[in-house]
């Protein structure tokens, strides 16, 4: 496993960014399913999926959006962190193959409760936006 970054409160400065790559293969849409417990045919089902407007499977939501734990927890701000909250819109489909490119940049920094506001997106490999928000994390 990765060691996580470990940046300190002070070493962090507004604009500082890091991001990486995951590719969604069937492994990763099926242990997410199993973990979850979200079986949804649109996840699940090339029969169902190909019905809907969507014309194939849609990887879950909530699947992309974990790869925020990833950020926060291994690289900005790594092993201080503490997640304070995270809000969450969805704004395009991810399908099984697609590459996505997760990032995070620091927006925003409280000396009084020592937190830090990082912009978080995810973007296909087309540069599409598919999730966006902001987490709000401690620094221990």
């Amino acid at each position: 496993m990765h060691n996580p970054l470990d940046y300190s409160f002070n070493e962090i400065k507004i604009g500082l960014e890091h991001y990486f790559e995951v590719s969604i293969d069937e492994k990763l849409e099926k242990d997410f399913a199993k973990i979850s417990g979200d079986f949804n045919p649109l996840h699940m089902d090339e029969q169902y999926a190909k019905e809907t407007k969507f014309g194939k499977r849609v990887c879950h939501g909530m699947l992309l959006a974990s790869f925020f734990s990833r950020l926060v927890g291994m690289y900005l701000p790594g092993k201080n962190a503490l997640y304070f909250s995270q809000n969450l819109n969805f704004t395009g489909p991810c399908f099984i193959g697609d590459t996505v490119i997760v990032k995070g940049k620091i927006t925003g920094k409280s000396e009084a409760t020592k937190m830090i506001k990082i912009e978080t997106t995810i973007r296909n490999n087309a540069g599409e936006l598919l999730v966006d928000g902001i987490a709000q994390v401690l620094v221990r």
